[in-house]
C-alpha cells in the first residue's frame, strides 16, 4: 500500500472531479480561443472587470504562495509580509494611472509597447530581448518555483509513495507517485491552456479563486480551533518562542567556544536577532528597531526594522512591475474599456491584500506551535502548511483543501504558459523570424511554445531550494529597472538605452551575487543548491534587501548616465506616441501641442493614491487585527477602510462612467 493512500476515497472523487473540470473548460473554449492571436492571448478584448480581477488574484496564488508565506512568518514574524505587501503601492499606480494607458495603447504585449514608444534598431533590440528575459529566464525560474511548491505539498500529503518503474521506447523510468501526480497536474494544465488560449485561463481562474479561497479560509478555521481559539494559540506563541530562543543561545555559545568560521557564528546570531520573542512581535507588522545599535553598522543593517524600510520605501517602485506587471498587464488589455481595466485592477488588489492574506498568515502562526521545529524537515520552514493540512484535516476536507492547491498551482502555470508564449510568438518569431503568416500559424506556434515552457520550467523546479529566495531573487533580477518604467509614460528624455541598461544592470548584479553565494557554498565544501544560502561579505550575511540597494543603486547611476549620454527620440516618435496614449506629465513642447480628451490620468492622483492605501490597506489590517483581537487597531482601520473606497467612488468610479 503505498503513501498516497493516506487519502479516503471521497478525497479521491472530489480531487477527480474538479481535474475532469479544468480539462473540459479547455475542450469548451478552443474553438472560440484559436480564431486568431488577439482572441489566444487577450480574448479579444472583451471581459469584464470581475472576471478579470479574480483572474489576476488566482494566477498570483500559486501553491507555493502559503508556503513561501509559511517560511517567512516561521522565522521573522507576520512582518515580513511585507515583502509582498508593498507591491500594493505600485498597485496602486496600475489602478489609478496605467490601467487606462495600457487599455489606450491597444498593444497585444506589453513588449509591444517598446516599439510605439521608442524608434529604430535600439527599440527592436529591447523588444526581443526582454521578451526572451521574461518569456525564458524569468518564466522558467516561476515555474520552477510553483511545481517546487506543489511538490512539497504532495510530499506531505501524499508522501513520496513506491516508485513506478516503467519503460519508454528501452529506456528505464522509475517515478515516484508524488511526481506522478504533478506531471498529471502539469500536463493537465498545459492541455488546457494549449486547447484554449486566455478565455480557459480566465474561465477556469475564476472556479480557481473560489476553490482556493474557501480551502484557506476552512484551514485557517480548523486550525486556529485545534490550539483553542486565537487567546490560546497567543499563548502558545509566547512559549515556543521562549524555548526557540534558547536552543538558539546555546548553539552560539558553543559556537563561541568551538572551532567554528566567523559566518556561520555570525549566521546563528543573525537568527537569533531576527527571531520573534513573543506572540506579539510575531503578530506585529512593523518590526522593533534595534537600540544601542550604530546605524551604519551591520547590526544595523541586518536588523529586521532596516529590512522592512528597504521594503517599504526602495522596493515598490524599483521593481520590474511597477507600471502593471506582465501577467496583470495582459489581464488589463482584455478589458472591454478603460473603466471595466480600472476596476479590475481595485478588486485584484483588495483580495490579493484584504482576503487572502490572513488565512495563510493564521496556519503559519499554528504551524509554529504545533511543530515548533523543523530543522530536521528536508522542505525546511515552508513544510509547515501542509503539516497542519495532513495532521488536522480528516476526509473530504483534506480533498478539498488538496483540490485548492492544485487549482492555484494550475491556474498560475496556465497564466505563466499562455503569457510567456505570448511574448516569444508575437514578440519573436512574428517580429523577427516568420512575420506575415496566417493568425492559425501563430496560434499554432503559441502551442508549439507552450510545450517548451513547461519542459524547461520542470528541469528548474529539480534544482531549486528555498522558494522564498527564489522569490526574492526574481524580484531583485528586475529591481533596477522600475524607475524607468515609470518615467517613459511621463517623461520625454526616456529613450531605448535607459531601459537597456537598467535592465542589464539589474540581472548582471543579482546574478553576481548568487554566483557569490555559490563559490563561498562549493568552497565550504558544501553542496550548492540554487538560492540556497545568502552571500557573505565581510564575515556577515548579505540578505536580500541589502542586495536589493546594491543593484538599485548601481542601476540608477548606470541608467541615468546612460540617458543624458545618448540621444533623445524623434519628435516624430514621441508625438505618434503621446497622440495615441495621452499620459500627461513632462512632455514640453509636445505635450502641449496636442490637446488632452477627456480628465488626464494624473488629476486628482495624489489623492486616489493616499484613499487606495486607506481602502485595501485598512481592510487589510481591519480584518487582520480583528481575527486576532486586537479591537484597538481593527476598529480605526475599518474607519480607514471605508473613507478611503468612498473618496475612490466619488472621485473615480463614478467619474469614469
Amino acid at each position: 500500500m503505498i503513501a498516497a493512500m493516506q487519502l479516503a476515497i471521497i478525497d479521491w472523487c472530489i480531487i477527480g472531479v474538479y481535474l475532469i473540470f479544468a480539462l473540459g473548460v479547455g475542450l469548451m473554449c478552443r474553438k472560440r480561443a484559436s480564431a486568431n492571436s488577439e482572441e489566444y492571448y487577450l480574448a479579444g478584448r472583451k471581459l469584464p472587470w470581475w472576471a478579470l480581477g479574480t483572474s489576476m488574484v488566482a494566477t498570483t496564488f500559486a501553491a507555493d504562495t502559503p508556503l513561501a508565506i509559511t517560511e517567512m512568518s516561521r522565522t521573522k514574524g507576520i512582518w515580513e509580509n511585507w515583502f509582498w505587501w508593498n507591491w500594493l503601492l505600485y498597485g496602486l499606480l496600475a489602478i489609478f494611472l496605467f490601467s487606462r494607458l495600457w487599455r489606450r495603447a491597444e498593444v497585444l504585449t506589453e513588449n509591444e509597447l517598446l516599439e510605439l514608444r521608442y524608434g529604430g534598431k535600439p527599440a527592436a533590440f529591447l523588444r526581443f530581448f526582454k521578451a526572451g528575459y521574461f518569456a525564458l529566464l524569468y518564466n522558467f525560474i516561476v515555474l520552477g518555483w510553483v511545481i517546487n511548491g506543489m511538490s512539497s505539498v504532495l510530499t506531505v500529503m501524499l508522501g513520496n509513495g513506491e516508485p513506478l518503474a516503467f519503460e519508454v521506447a528501452g529506456w528505464a523510468v522509475s517515478l515516484d507517485f508524488r511526481e506522478a501526480m504533478v506531471w498529471l497536474l502539469v500536463g493537465i494544465s498545459t492541455l488546457y491552456a494549449l486547447l484554449s488560449g486566455f478565455w480557459g485561463v480566465v474561465v477556469t481562474d475564476v472556479i480557481q479563486f473560489v476553490i482556493a479561497m474557501a480551502g484557506a479560509v476552512v484551514l485557517a478555521w480548523v486550525a486556529v480551533d485545534h490550539v483553542g481559539g486565537v487567546d490560546e494559540l497567543m499563548h502558545g506563541l509566547d512559549r515556543t518562542f521562549a524555548e526557540k530562543a534558547q536552543v538558539l543561545e546555546a548553539e552560539i555559545a558553543d559556537a563561541r567556544s568551538g572551532d567554528v568560521a566567523p559566518e556561520q557564528l555570525a549566521a546563528l546570531e543573525s537568527k537569533l536577532d531576527l527571531l520573534p520573542k513573543s506572540a506579539g512581535e510575531a503578530i506585529s507588522v512593523v518590526p522593533v528597531m534595534p537600540k544601542d545599535v550604530p546605524l551604519m553598522s551591520f547590526e544595523f543593517l541586518n536588523s529586521s526594522f532596516f529590512q522592512f524600510l528597504v521594503l517599504v520605501l526602495v522596493m515598490w517602485w524599483s521593481n520590474h512591475a511597477t507600471d502593471g506587471g506582465g501577467y496583470l498587464i495582459q489581464r488589463t488589455m482584455a478589458a472591454r474599456n478603460e473603466r471595466h481595466a480600472l476596476a479590475a485592477n481595485l478588486w485584484y488588489n483588495f483580495a490579493n491584500y484584504a482576503l487572502r492574506t490572513w488565512p495563510w498568515v493564521l496556519v503559519a502562526l499554528v504551524s509554529i506551535v504545533l511543530f515548533p521545529d523543523l530543522s530536521g524537515n528536508p522542505l525546511g520552514e515552508k513544510a509547515g502548511y501542509s503539516m497542519v493540512m495532513n495532521q488536522l484535516l480528516g476526509p473530504g476536507l483534506k480533498g478539498l483543501l488538496i483540490v485548492s492547491f492544485l487549482a492555484a498551482f494550475m491556474s498560475t502555470v496556465d497564466t505563466h504558459l499562455n503569457w510567456g508564449s505570448s511574448y516569444l510568438v508575437h514578440d519573436i518569431y512574428r517580429r523577427f523570424m516568420r512575420p506575415g503568416k496566417s493568425e492559425r500559424h501563430y496560434v499554432v506556434a503559441g502551442q508549439v511554445a507552450t510545450v517548451g515552457l513547461i519542459v524547461a520550467g520542470a528541469i528548474i523546479a529539480k534544482n531549486m531550494g528555498s522558494i522564498e529566495k527564489a522569490w526574492k531573487f526574481v524580484m531583485a533580477m528586475g529591481s533596477g529597472i522600475g524607475l524607468v518604467l515609470i518615467l517613459r509614460w511621463f517623461w520625454w528624455r526616456i529613450n531605448a538605452w535607459s531601459e537597456i541598461s537598467a535592465l542589464a544592470v539589474s540581472f548582471l548584479a543579482t546574478c553576481g551575487f548568487e554566483v557569490l553565494a555559490a563559490v563561498q557554498t562549493i568552497g565550504a565544501g558544501e553542496p550548492y543548491v540554487l538560492f540556497g544560502r545568502d552571500p557573505i561579505v565581510a564575515g556577515h550575511p548579505f540578505p536580500f534587501h541589502l542586495q536589493l540597494l546594491v543593484v538599485v543603486g548601481i542601476s540608477l547611476l548606470t541608467w541615468l548616465g546612460v540617458t543624458f549620454a545618448t540621444r533623445p527620440e524623434s519628435p516624430e516618435k514621441l508625438t505618434a506616441f503621446y497622440t495615441k496614449v495621452r499620459p500627461g506629465g513632462w512632455w514640453g513642447a509636445i505635450g502641449a501641442a496636442i490637446p488632452d480628451e477627456g480628465r488626464a490620468v494624473t488629476q486628482h492622483f495624489l489623492l486616489n493614491f493616499i484613499a487606495g492605501m486607506a481602502f485595501i490597506w485598512g481592510g487589510m489590517f481591519a480584518i487582520g487585527y480583528a481575527v486576532l483581537h486586537q479591537w484597538s487597531w481593527a476598529i480605526p482601520s475599518a474607519i480607514a477602510m471605508v473613507a478611503g473606497f468612498a473618496w475612490i467612488w466619488i472621485s473615480v468610479l463614478k467619474r469614469e462612467d
